[in-house]
């Protein structure tokens, strides 16, 4: 492994890829800490600019911005009461109380220095089972694929928040959207609606931009200026000795519930920082103090969710599986370089899959720098209204979008997509299973049309071949698992009235 790391550092070493992994840090910060955009959109978003950079250089940067994102949320959260991301909810909880005693400077602290620690070690934990996963998925078959990639789907689809039937529809909707084009096998013309420019398929970056970077405007754009209040003072940065022995265990058993929930497809990042602050506030000795600034509430909570935003590429790269609606947006990205994400990769690309682990260990060094000298820079995003970002952020759009194919028709399909994004978050239904099942419903049907070759047409190879049998039972329990309790939901709820 220390070949391969030092292969990883060589290629991350590189004056451009340090150069766009800050960039990516930088960025992430910046988007973490203004609430409503989001590293989705923001990846959806730059992902034209990416096509002119080396795969390697691509995939640092937006990484970089994803797990910037994670570390930026929490200085709003702290500062303001208003969580820049969704997993920042938690640290808000505690880490404004903190703030509103005079303590914002420590909160500040040990959430970057607890969100260093668990992505450093989150990192290690990429390292060490990246080459073991890889190697067992060599051994898969077609058959083996697709079972895979259907419990991906499952999961992804069933650990979503909301709806489970809406959650189910927005997955065959995507399904469906990567059926768009020409058949590869027999040359026919499907779901195209007379559209030439549909022969290839429908466009990825109009997809992803659309539902989540217009949707995600025009949603935000609906409500008033929401960032009213008073910036608590962030004070000195320095923790007492009592908070640092308080705050040492949190960080541990909050990367050790990160590195481990982070690999779950669906909403891994929030449930492992929801998870982590009950533990904390069940085994604290202070649990009195829950509530009203708790320390370990804030340490606890931050260290996972770094932890878990950091294994969350494992199922990526190890077996072309996305853990979030982030990662798929990823997957799409190397698609379009034309690499096929999975366990490939590592053989046929080291210096891709070592190269962005490297660059996860420079980017959280980087992120602690950036977080708490620069914090001034980053209160003061908070002033900026929104009336002046978005314009700027739509015209970005525009641009990028059409300077994939010069294409005209790509920005109508971005329109259309933005348009289905707003109508979707109208109806709550979450876009998140929509975008997964677009980027692995080709997958899924390439390994399905290759077992069924294999098979001479016997569908029973699903269930004779052991793994494949295995995954496809756990597809259909995690399904059942969520249907049936819905079910009998509705049945109870007719019956009532």
């Amino acid at each position: 492994m220390l070949d391969n790391l030092a292969l990883g550092l060589s290629v991350a070493f590189t004056f451009h890829n340090l150069l766009f992994a800050f960039a990516g840090c930088t960025i992430g910060t910046a988007i973490g800490v203004l609430p409503g955009i989001g590293p989705l959109a923001t990846i959806a978003l730059l992902l034209p600019l990416t096509f002119t950079l080396d795969p390697v250089t691509a995939l640092i940067m937006l990484s970089g911005i994803y797990y910037g994102a994670q570390y930026g949320g929490s200085t709003s959260a702290i500062l303001l009461n208003l969580p820049g991301e969704v997993t920042a909810v938690v640290t808000s909880l505690e880490g404004h109380k903190m703030a509103r005693r005079g303590r914002a400077g420590a909160a500040l602290a040990v959430s970057a220095i607890g969100s260093f620690f668990a992505g450093t070690v989150a990192t290690f934990v990429v390292a060490a089972s990246g080459p073991v996963l890889t190697t067992f998925a060599l051994s898969f078959g077609p058959a083996e694929y697709f079972s895979l990639i259907l419990l991906g789907l499952v999961i992804a689809t069933v650990l979503v928040s909301g709806n489970i039937f809406k959650s189910l529809a927005m997955l065959m909707f995507g399904l469906a959207m990567g059926l768009v084009g020409t058949d590869i096998q027999s040359g026919e013309i499907r779901l195209t609606f007379g559209f030439p420019q549909l022969f290839e398929g429908i466009n990825f970056v109009a997809v992803a931009m659309g539902i989540f970077g217009l949707a995600e405007i025009a949603r935000n754009l609906e409500n008033p200026e929401h960032r009213s209040g008073t910036v608590a003072k962030v004070g000195s940065l320095w923790l007492n000795r009592e908070e640092i022995r308080r705050a040492t265990p949190s960080v541990l058993r909050g990367t050790a519930v990160g590195s481990v929930l982070g690999l779950l497809p669906g909403g891994g990042l929030a449930l492992s920082t929801f998870a982590s602050y009950m533990m904390e506030q069940r085994i604290s000795k202070y649990r009195h103090e829950f509530g009203h600034g708790a320390i370990e509430g804030v340490a606890g909570p931050e260290s996972a969710n770094n932890a878990a935003s950091q294994t969350s590429f494992i199922p990526m790269l190890t077996l072309g599986i996305p853990a979030n609606a982030v990662m798929a947006l990823m997957i799409g990205g190397l698609m379009i370089h034309g690499i096929q994400p999975g366990p490939g990769v590592m053989q046929a690309q080291p210096e891709l899959f070592w190269g962005l682990i490297a660059s996860m260990w420079i980017g959280n060094l980087m992120l602690l720098v950036i977080n708490l000298p620069l914090i001034g820079i980053w209160v003061s995003l908070l002033r900026v209204p929104y009336r002046f970002l978005y314009p700027t952020i739509l015209a970005f759009c525009a641009v990028g979008v059409y300077s994939v194919n010069y294409a005209t028709f790509d920005i109508f399909q971005t329109v259309f997509f933005g348009f289905v994004g707003y109508l979707l978050y109208k109806l709550s239904c979450e876009p998140a299973p929509l975008l997964i099942g677009f980027v692995l419903g080709p997958l899924l049907e390439e390994y399905l049309r290759r077992a069924m070759v294999i098979s001479r047409g016997d569908p029973m190879v699903f269930l004779e071949r052991p793994v494949s049998a295995v995954l496809i039972s756990l597809s259909v329990l995690a399904l059942a698992a969520m249907v049936l309790p819905a079910i009998r939901r509705r049945k109870d709820q007719a019956l009532e009235e």
